[in-house]
């Protein structure tokens, strides 16, 4: 067991407050977990699809993972959570090159949570990508502490995804001005239910939402996570980039990070935004393959299933030139959208080796590229996809407990990797 390291507020920051979230039953038998349709996509999917934009969030409730009561850690109440001693800097070389998508793993999603720990210990995976998600529901950190003390593997480095879309009435306490955050102070004009019933996206222009921001961001720094992706930046800064309060959120984050003595790397998905003093306030850029069912990519900027010709919507291949060669680092993932189509939903009805080629070919051509792809491990499915599954039909896993069984695949591209 590590040693408790509480290091002494410097007046840059408000002391915190420890508080207890609520009861044991609340936050077993009563936390559910949403990855919603367009939560998880690295691309403004949203902006040129009426269809999804009727989507209802009761539509949601039924698809997408829940934490498992049965297999869930035993939580504890305590007064308050530690603050971990500062984790090993994170190398981006190695993110790029064993990275792995592990979305959720620490908020419980995909319905096995013993299953997501044991696949996440056998692998060998440096880094994974949005292991605490905050996808309409704010990060539980002790849960997510719960699960980061089953993992066996030294030095991993977490991700953490800062969502594009809130619940306007959760309840979460601010310790540092003894209240709890008022989410509908958070929302960007005319975005009230834009993912459902009580939902909005929050604007980085509202001073309660980058409270909001920082304070979980110091949360989990105070666990170790190093790494922060903004989900669909161009929805959660400023209108106009001229006016972005990015420069003041992600200098408030790394000064918090500094005083603590560590490393961190954040990162946005950011689509098809060219303009390049923006794409370098972030350490790195990330976005989704464009997986055609044959398993190939394409070369283009933007992906022909909505771009054919100049004006239409662009769904930008971010390992493109004309973003890639403007951002300090780009990674690439199968992205999903919980619906059918989607990277994910290509990937998981390829037969099994069909998805091990896809996978060996892939990751050689963008790591020689400096290019971080990332490896499957936990994702979304639509509830229908009909191909390979995890635990529920609506969630990936790479287990050989389930029906894709890719996690030997990924293993063995992985070693190969020397660093």
């Amino acid at each position: 067991m590590l040693p408790l390291y509480v290091p002494e507020r410097s007046r840059l920051f408000r002391k915190k407050k420890f508080f207890i979230f609520g009861s044991v039953a609340f936050l077993i038998a009563g936390s559910v977990y949403f990855l919603a349709p367009s939560a998880p996509m690295s691309q403004d999917d949203m902006s040129v699809s009426p269809e999804i934009d009727s989507v209802s969030l009761s539509d949601w409730v039924d698809e997408y993972p829940t934490l498992d009561e049965q297999n869930a850690p035993p939580l504890e109440e305590a007064d308050e959570l530690p603050v971990l001693p500062p984790p090993p800097p994170p190398s981006m070389e190695r993110m790029k090159n064993r990275g792995c998508v592990a979305d959720g793993f620490l908020s419980g999603y995909g319905g096995d949570i013993n299953s997501s720990i044991a696949l996440i210990n056998r692998s060998r995976c440096y880094y994974l990508h949005r292991a605490l998600e905050t996808w309409l529901e704010p990060p539980d950190f002790r849960l997510a502490r719960k699960i980061q003390a089953k993992v066996t593997r030294p030095n991993t480095v977490y991700g953490m995804f800062i969502a594009e879309a809130i619940d306007t009435k959760a309840n979460y306490p601010y310790p540092a001005e003894d209240r709890d955050f008022d989410f509908g102070e958070m929302c960007r004009p005319g975005s009230k239910n834009y993912w459902g019933e009580h939902t909005c996206k929050p604007s980085l222009e509202r001073e309660e939402y980058r409270k909001y921001v920082q304070y979980i961001a110091e949360q989990a720094m105070d666990m170790g996570i190093q790494s922060f992706l903004f989900g669909q930046v161009f929805y959660q800064d400023a209108g106009d980039l001229s006016e972005t309060r990015m420069p003041e959120v992600i200098r408030g984050m790394r000064e918090y990070a500094d005083f603590r003595g560590m490393k961190i790397f954040i990162g946005a998905q950011t689509n098809d935004i060219a303009d390049e003093q923006y794409l370098r306030l972030f350490d790195y850029i990330e976005g989704g393959v464009g997986l055609q069912r044959d398993g190939s990519i394409e070369d283009g900027p933007c992906f022909s299933r909505f771009w054919q010709k100049p004006g239409d919507w662009c769904w930008a291949l971010l390992w493109h030139p004309d973003f890639a060669g403007k951002a300090n680092n780009v990674f690439i993932h199968f992205d999903w959208s919980g619906r059918l189509g989607d990277d994910m939903s290509v990937f998981t009805r390829m037969d099994k080796d069909e998805r091990e080629a896809t996978l060996r070919r892939l990751h050689a051509y963008f790591t020689a590229r400096n290019t971080g792809f990332l490896m499957p491990m936990l994702a979304t499915l639509h509830k229908d996809n009909g191909g390979c599954r995890g635990p529920k039909k609506r969630f990936y896993s790479s287990s050989r407990k389930y029906s894709c069984q890719d996690e030997d695949a990924i293993n063995d591209i992985l070693s190969a990797i020397r660093n």
